[in-house]
């Protein structure tokens, strides 16, 4: 390999790497993304990583399928764990009003 474009590739390396942190929110039948504005627990932390940093979640949701997945819900996010770890963690976005009916 050229030893000038070696500091190249490592730079777009780099790039590759860092990834954008972004959140998906459905309004309705409308999908955004936006931006992700709150912490959310990492890949990989236990169960009991996450409770103990954002406390007890507002709805624990029964384990499905296999292998066993779970979510949890917190103000603002859900968690979704495999086993007793953090597969994704997303932002979620409050309930729109509903408008009243038409007269």
């Amino acid at each position: 390999m050229n030893v000038k474009a070696l500091p190249v590739c490592l730079l777009m390396g780099c790039g590759i790497v860092t990834g954008a942190s972004a959140e998906t929110i459905l309004v309705g039948d409308q999908v955004s993304v936006s931006s992700a504005s709150i912490a959310l627990p990492a890949r990989g932390s236990t169960q009991a990583t996450v409770e103990s940093k954002f406390g007890a979640p507002v709805e624990r949701h029964a384990t499905v399928g296999t292998p066993p997945i779970t979510r949890w819900d917190y103000p603002g996010f859900s968690v979704f764990f495999e086993r007793d770890r953090v597969i994704h963690a997303v932002a979620t976005a409050p309930a729109a009003p509903v408008a009243p009916p038409a007269n």
